[in-house]
């Protein structure tokens, strides 16, 4: 008996869609925080944790985040990247990010690094290793997204 076998058949396809989101409450109190050039983290008073992006419940207590702290606009690297690949709607490659541990807050977010030469990535990245201290710098006009801010090196 001749069994022959089918390979499955795959067919491409792309989805591209146009959503708005909700923001919420603790998100929304971020982001309008964000078109006065602060940063505002929740904190809880049961851990004293802060959390950056924002947290409605605390992550080691359990209990809801009750409180606002304002972030420092420095802080440190805790771990960094250079995206060398092609994304749909992100910059142009090469671009860094990075894992940035704002001070006066307990847990990290990410965000663009700008300023950096990025033609030799090894040296690049070589500038972004973990406990690199980095500032935020807004842009002229923010409008309440996280893209109104970016962090530079410092040093």
């Amino acid at each position: 008996m001749n069994q022959s076998v089918t390979q499955p058949m795959v067919i491409p396809g792309e989805w591209h869609v146009t959503y708005n989101y909700s923001t919420g409450k603790i998100a929304g109190q971020f982001f309008e925080a964000l078109r006065e050039r602060r940063i505002l983290a929740s904190s809880c008073s049961v851990s004293g944790r802060a959390y950056l992006p924002p947290r409605a419940y605390c992550e080691s207590s359990f209990e809801p985040c009750d409180g606002w702290v304002e972030a420092g606009h420095e802080g440190v690297i805790e771990a960094a990247t250079i995206v060398t690949a092609k994304f749909d709607n992100l910059p142009e490659p090469p671009y860094a990010i990075a894992f940035v541990r704002l001070d006066g807050v307990t847990t990290a977010m990410v965000n663009f690094v700008q300023g950096l030469d990025l033609s030799d990535v090894p040296a690049a990245i070589a500038k972004l290793q973990p406990g690199t201290r980095v500032a935020v710098r807004f842009k002229d006009e923010p409008e309440g997204r996280i893209t109104d801010f970016h962090y530079v090196r410092l040093g």
